[in-house]
C-alpha cells in the first residue's frame, strides 16, 4: 500500500452496458443514492464491446481505475456479450500486471437495471481500493483536472 495525499480523489472511467449497468447507475442517481462523484460513465450497448485497448487507453490517459459493468451472466441482451467480457477482462488484467500496472485498477461487475444500490456500493468500494493503491503511475501525477 502506497502513501498518498489525503486529498487524492481517484478518477474512474466506467464502461457500462446500456441495458443493465448504465440503467442501474441511472437508478442510483435518480434515487439520490449517495456515492462518490469520481466516475465518468461511458454507455456502450454491451459489455462485450469493451476491448482491452479501451481499458489500456483510459489508464494511459490518466484514469486511476476502470470499471466494466455488464448484465448478469444469462441476462445479456445480446446473448453472449457478457460471456466474452467474462473471458476477456481477466486476460486484460493479467496483461496489465505483466506491464507493471496493478490489475486491481480494473474491476468487472455484473449489475442489473434494478441494482442501483449495488452500483453505489461498487463505486464506494472501488474508490476506497483505488485510494489505497494511490494515483495511477501512468497519469504522471496530473490529478489537477
Amino acid at each position: 500500500m502506497s502513501s498518498t495525499p489525503d486529498n487524492f480523489e481517484p478518477r474512474i472511467v466506467a464502461f457500462l452496458c446500456n441495458w443493465c449497468s448504465y440503467t442501474g447507475a441511472d437508478l442510483a442517481g435518480i434515487s439520490r443514492m449517495n456515492y462518490p462523484a469520481n466516475v465518468r460513465a461511458i454507455r456502450l450497448m454491451c459489455s462485450g464491446s469493451v476491448k482491452p485497448f479501451f481499458i489500456m487507453s483510459a489508464l494511459h490517459k490518466g484514469a486511476d481505475g476502470v470499471l466494466i459493468g455488464g448484465c448478469h451472466i444469462g441476462d445479456c441482451h445480446y446473448q453472449t456479450g457478457n460471456h466474452l467480457t467474462k473471458k476477456r477482462i481477466p486476460i486484460t488484467r493479467e496483461l496489465l500486471g505483466a506491464l507493471g500496472i496493478d490489475p486491481r485498477r480494473v474491476r468487472l461487475e455484473w449489475i442489473s437495471a434494478a441494482e442501483g444500490q449495488e452500483f453505489a456500493e461498487v463505486i464506494h468500494e472501488f474508490v476506497k481500493e483505488l485510494k489505497a493503491l494511490g494515483p495511477n503511475p501512468l497519469a504522471g501525477g496530473d490529478h489537477a483536472h
